[in-house]
């Protein structure tokens, strides 16, 4: 027997027992653990190297400390709502909405979405509109500026926003900024200087041990929130760079989604906004009244703001999002840059088209993840297939994350419709229970669809064969893409 065969013999004992491991340890969802077997196969050894670094399981780890939530009483609030849907007490603020108590409860019982009423809420869409407005507030803060980014940037945007938060720490102001490690991995140590040495506290979310390895480089925090006073809050899918203001070429101009929110959401928005940091930073924010002011009730939109990530047991957001599928009776109207479902929620979608609503899908025209992009090419031709319309957005680029239903209820936030957003990134929407909202972003995307061009079946099946073996390799790794 040669050293060659005894090495090969060795290497498949090894693959196979590694190949178990994956199998029977982390008892993950099926396509994902036939994904990466796949690797494993086809990469012995290295392949588990790479499972390492792309593939632990978070779900059975406790990441964030809750007692805060104890403390401001969102268990007990969250109760007393569950309570009052059970014996159809709630008070909604549009009655239109009140078909959808069970989306409700189901947000509550898993993930402690606490309801709140009386929230005005705008609508940007335009980067140059959302940080003209943030950067107002900013200014204007005078308690405390609270800050969560995936993506930020060392040019021109990123620079002015840590100058500005400069000010505003040395003029006494709490600022606290929380940056994530691997989406933010160009950018240098020195570009917070001024603001840490103004006083302001900077975090990073799973930040690498080893130098230029993260072995948690799944699971990244893909939140984007700010909170200004306790009473001002936006979410929604703008980073912090040039490219969000359409500077870059690459791209064109950006379309995006972005809300601010002024009402008692922003409570549950500061509430995430504590977790993330105590997570990311060993100064802990503890618990003080200063954080959640009284709000007046200026507006009139009913907002759940709910969490998902690979710490959960369940994927609050994607049901969130089967469930508004579930319900529509018209029309679903959805807007992601990246469309890779997995089998419940394309289930979902396909069952909606073969009950008769008009489902309408938008995506980008170009890729910023090329694998991603041609899986979503993929998936979009099942949905041509079964009846849905879909749209190539021409403008630019669309990085909006957007589900309306039914001009009733919509959701808006940094979830994409893909697996890395279900279950490996952490990520937060806004639930919108209100017809008013739900029409204005009805009506964006009908401008949307003004400057994007419609992709028939027959277009798509004329495809030339290179681009289907790229479509079928891409769906193969789908489920760890």
């Amino acid at each position: 027997m040669t050293i060659l065969t005894i090495l090969l013999a060795f290497f498949f004992i090894l693959n196979f027992i590694l190949s178990g491991i994956v199998i029977f340890l982390e008892r993950r969802n099926i396509g994902a653990t036939w994904a990466w077997l796949l690797v494993l196969l086809f990469i012995p050894v290295a392949g588990f190297i790479i499972y390492l670094i792309f593939g632990q399981n978070l779900s059975r780890r406790r990441i964030f400390y809750w007692k805060d939530q104890e403390k401001i009483g969102i268990k007990e609030i969250s109760q007393r709502q569950i309570d009052m849907l059970r014996n159809n007490k709630f008070p909604f603020h549009d009655e239109r909405t009140v078909q959808y108590k069970e989306l409700v409860y189901m947000l509550l019982v898993n993930d402690d979405a606490v309801m709140s009423h009386d929230n005005d809420v705008e609508i940007f869409i335009d980067g140059d509109d959302k940080f003209q407005s943030l950067f107002e507030d900013i200014r204007k803060a005078k308690d405390h500026i609270h800050l969560l980014y995936y993506i930020v940037r060392d040019d021109l945007l990123g620079q002015k926003l840590v100058e500005l938060l400069t000010i505003k720490a040395k003029e006494g102001v709490t600022v606290r900024f929380v940056y994530d490690d691997m989406g933010s991995r160009r950018l240098p140590r020195k570009f917070f200087k001024s603001l840490i040495d103004a006083g302001g506290q900077v975090a990073s979310f799973f930040p690498a041990k080893i130098p230029m390895l993260n072995l948690r480089v799944n699971f990244r925090n893909h939140r984007k929130l700010a909170i200004i006073d306790g009473n001002i809050g936006y979410i929604g899918g703008f980073n912090i760079g040039d490219e969000y203001l359409g500077l870059n070429k690459r791209f064109g101009y950006w379309r995006d989604t972005h809300l601010k929110i002024t009402g008692k959401a922003v409570y549950a928005m500061q509430t995430r906004f504590i977790l993330d940091w105590n997570q990311a930073s060993s100064k802990e924010i503890r618990y003080e009244g200063r954080y959640f002011p009284d709000i007046p009730s200026i507006g009139y939109t009913d907002v759940q703001i709910v969490s998902s990530g690979p710490d959960s047991e369940w994927e609050q957001i994607k049901n969130g999002y089967i469930k508004m599928i579930n319900s529509a009776k018209k029309y679903i109207f959805m807007q992601t840059p990246y469309f890779i479902p997995d089998d419940s929620l394309l289930n979902a979608i396909k069952i909606a088209i073969l009950s008769g609503v008009d489902v309408r899908l938008m995506i980008p025209n170009k890729p910023d993840h090329m694998f991603v992009y041609w899986a979503t090419y993929s998936y979009v031709g099942e949905l041509l297939k079964t009846g849905a319309k879909v749209y190539i957005y021409d403008n630019g680029f669309i990085h909006a994350k957007m589900l309306v239903v039914d001009g009733k209820i919509a959701t808006v936030g940094t979830a994409n419709i893909d697996n890395r957003s279900f279950r490996l990134n952490f990520e937060v929407n806004a639930f919108l229970y209100s017809h008013h909202i739900s029409k204005k972003l009805e009506k964006i995307y009908m401008d949307d669809m003004g400057k994007s061009k419609e992709l028939t079946l027959e277009e798509y099946l004329l495809r030339p064969k290179w681009i289907r073996f790229k479509e079928s390799i891409s769906r193969l790794l789908s489920p760890i893409l």
